[in-house]
């Protein structure tokens, strides 16, 4: 289940990234990137704000991955329109692509693939982007 991320997903959204830093950074998307890092619960309240204000200012749109049986957060998707100075070098990017990313929590990493398969899937049938770059899955 996808709910906006805010900051009443504090304590759980850190305790499901911070508990899988090195499983995140092997995540399609995010390799080479330096997130996850180190920091506080505060820190991540902070972060979890500016997340909570992208989504009201239709800038950005992070979403939390709740277990729908017991609310435990397993994971978040990130959907960032992109324009042609955010694409790669060298990359044409359209106005109305999306840089798509997520991951799930080590303990729960067989849920990867079936959360990218239905990101994927509601993307391309309800969003309005010509293409969302989403790393693939194996």
């Amino acid at each position: 289940m996808l709910e906006p991320l805010g900051p009443q997903h504090n304590l759980a959204d850190y305790d499901a990234w911070s508990s899988s830093m090195a499983h995140i950074r092997a995540t399609p998307g995010f390799e080479g990137s330096d997130w996850p890092h180190e920091m506080s619960l505060a820190q991540n309240l902070a972060d979890l704000g500016a997340h909570a204000r992208d989504f009201e200012q239709r800038s950005g749109f992070t979403y939390t991955v709740l277990d729908p049986a017991a609310g435990d957060v397993v994971g978040c998707v990130y959907i960032y329109p992109v324009g042609p100075d955010d694409a790669d070098p060298g990359a044409a990017a359209d106005v109305r692509d999306a840089s798509v990313r997520s991951w799930v929590r080590a303990d729960r990493a067989a849920l990867d693939g079936p959360l990218w398969r239905a990101v994927s899937e509601w993307l391309a049938a309800e969003w309005p982007f010509a293409h969302a770059h989403y790393a693939p899955r194996s």
